[in-house]
């Protein structure tokens, strides 16, 4: 039977051994000690440095054949104590192939030797000189007799697991990953999710630095995992120290890494994800006609012990450098497309909905931006605050005092005696706080806006962001309607860092009023304050939006099951909320997601500014009659 290992998550391991050059029986001996260890710590890819059977170092001792043939006595050696290790081990080691010399990969499991990779480019330059030991990976597939078998030997060779699903391993070794086409390229073109790259890198300034880049890179544009083991201690330092710099990266993000460490680097890596993504992506082609497949299975299938990390905020950078680079980013994107609009159209005005609150402050502020890259004043920007029934003094000051710290046009036309007729005409009671008492508000603020645009010939800012978007926790035809929708591809946990990052650059009156603003409860307004404050209570209702904005990472961008999700976020969140609150609400996430989606299909134009966009036009594409089953099935089993 072929499953899914648990979610995808597969434990894998880097490990740099301590070595001695030429002595064969201290290196078997401590790569088999590397393995073990590794496999104690569930590792199931155990990945060891280039030539580490020998040492990388050996210069002219590989031109003699005793030590040729003692490395592969090691080999066998290796293969036969780490028969009973449940794991994929990957070593290096020469091996003779008629006249001449290859620098080989050589994957064991069971007891076996499964396949042996050449290395295809030989460094010849500076301080390497490959090219007098070695030849370059001959053509097509060969057959070596090696360890007491007939082994199959190229650089078209992957390795498939047989009851693992998305689990096929390709290799290239050190200087391939240099090169202008590395070998990793068509291993992963032929299939392969994961790529193991057995290294002997020497240490110099600069160079873990691009070396790391570079694997990080490699496994973004293929879109794969990638496990770089490198050497280290006990190589000659004649002329070249060895940092033993491992790498494990997926996707262009790396898990783990180290240097100058002689223990086994491990890393959860998800294929599950590695080949959804190629699936996502329409240029990702594979191509199996030249592939030569080796299969190998796993004794065991028990779930992986995660110790990956996942980042509680995935909209959020955690550095805080990095963070401000992003906010100005998004309000670089976000006002420059506002900007496009305004001019196109002509406007002469640009209308908001100031409501106090976090969502309206940001559209605000990208608003700003956007007039003042077009050089047009910003009176021109008309700041409508619409008081109701639920409106609390607080959120109507903090909309007047933005307003005009910020120089822009500011109106206050209170709604209720309109609402009030209206909902006389359709015989609602005022007492009655049900939906229709909430969205005649809404809906009135929106007539409002489009009615002073098309009076001053301007444009309705949409204030939405994607968090409410995804849970469709917005007015149909009210504030869920706008000209163009500024924050539609901002998630909640965003908006609150975008605004914090421009009242920490403003100062003054704008600063004071922006913390203030981020001290309020996320509010709706539609129900009236009890003793002042605000009564309702936006994640009182939908529940946290910090878990929300996860559970929306992890179902749009990286397309988790429900089992999944739940997975991660007790990772995540485990130690903020428990089991049955983070079940409870993704259960409700999932429902209102599925639920929303009519709101969806009809919502304005908006810049999209991350990876995650919810427009019917772009990213999503998904009919409002869709069933959530299949989702609900497994939400069911959790």
């Amino acid at each position: 039977m072929v499953i899914i290992m648990h979610d995808g998550f597969i434990k894998v391991a880097a490990v740099t051994c301590t070595v001695r050059v030429a002595d064969i029986d201290f290196n078997t001996a401590s790569i088999i000690s590397g393995a073990s260890e590794a496999a104690k710590q569930g590792a199931r890819i155990i990945v060891f440095p280039e030539l580490c059977v020998t040492a990388y170092t050996c210069g002219d001792l590989f031109l003699h054949k005793p030590l040729i043939e003692a490395a592969e006595r090691g080999v066998c050696r290796i293969a036969e104590a780490t028969a009973n290790l449940d794991a994929l081990i990957v070593i290096g080691a020469p091996v003779i192939y008629h006249a001449g010399l290859y620098n080989c990969a050589v994957f064991l499991k069971g007891g076996k030797v499964l396949a042996l990779v050449p290395k295809t480019h030989l460094p010849n330059y500076g301080e390497f000189y490959e090219m007098r030991h070695f030849e370059s990976a001959p053509d097509g597939l060969c057959s070596v007799s090696f360890c007491g078998a007939d082994v199959p030997m190229g650089t078209s060779l992957i390795l498939s697991c047989a009851n693992v699903t998305d689990l096929v391993v390709g290799c290239e070794i050190c200087e391939d990953l240099w090169a202008a086409l590395p070998p990793s390229t068509l291993a992963a073109r032929r299939g392969a999710t994961v790529i193991v790259n057995l290294s002997a890198s020497n240490a110099s300034v600069g160079k873990s630095e691009y070396r790391e880049s570079l694997v990080s890179m490699q496994s973004a544009r293929l879109c794969c995992a990638y496990i770089y083991a490198s050497a280290g201690y006990g190589e000659s330092t004649t002329d070249m120290v060895f940092d033993a710099h491992d790498i494990i990266a997926e996707y262009g993000k790396v898990l783990a890494s180290s240097r100058f460490e002689q223990h086994a680097l491990l890393a959860d890596i998800d294929v599950a994800r590695v080949a959804d993504e190629r699936r996502r992506m329409s240029d990702f082609k594979t191509d199996l006609s030249d592939a030569q497949v080796v299969s190998f299975r796993f004794d065991k299938l028990t779930p992986t012990t995660l110790t990956r990390t996942f980042d509680k905020m995935p909209f959020v950078p955690s550095d805080v450098a990095h963070r401000s680079e992003r906010c100005e980013e998004i309000l670089r994107i976000a006002s420059e497309g506002l900007a496009k609009r305004i001019e196109h159209t002509h406007a002469k005005s640009a209308v908001i909905g100031l409501s106090g609150g976090l969502d309206s402050t940001l559209a605000l502020l990208i608003t700003t931006r956007a007039i003042d890259r077009l050089s047009l004043g910003r009176d021109g920007i008309i700041a409508v605050s619409m008081p109701c029934f639920g409106t609390t003094e607080r959120t109507k000051n903090n909309a007047e005092t933005l307003s005009n710290a910020l120089g822009v046009s500011m109106r206050e036309i209170s709604i209720e005696r309109a609402v009030k007729v209206h909902l006389e005409d359709i015989e609602q009671s005022i007492d009655d706080y049900s939906v229709t008492y909430e969205n005649a508000q809404a809906r009135e603020r929106t007539q409002v806006l489009m009615d002073i645009a098309n009076k001053t010939g301007g444009l309705v800012i949409g204030t939405a962001d994607l968090s409410e978007t995804a849970m469709g926790f917005s007015t149909y035809n009210g504030d869920h309607m706008s000209m163009y929708a500024v924050n539609s591809s901002i998630p909640k946990t965003l908006v609150r860092h975008l605004v914090k990052y421009c009242a920490d650059k403003f100062g003054g009156d704008a600063a004071m009023c922006m913390y203030d603003i981020l001290g309020t409860p996320v509010s709706p307004e539609l129900l009236p304050p009890q003793d002042g404050m605000i009564a309702q209570k936006t994640e009182n209702i939908i529940g946290p939006y910090e878990l929300h904005d996860f559970f929306l990472y992890c179902f749009m961008r990286l397309r988790y099951s429900p089992r999944k999700i739940y997975r991660v976020a007790l990772c995540a969140w485990g130690g903020t909320y428990g089991k049955e609150e983070i079940k409870k609400w993704l259960a409700l996430f999932l429902r209102r997601f599925f639920a929303a989606q009519f709101k969806r299909s009809c919502v304005p134009d908006g810049p999209k500014v991350g990876t995650v966009a919810l427009s019917p036009r772009g990213d999503w594409r998904m009919p409002s009659d869709a069933q959530m089953s299949v989702w609900e099935k497994e939400l069911e089993m959790l």
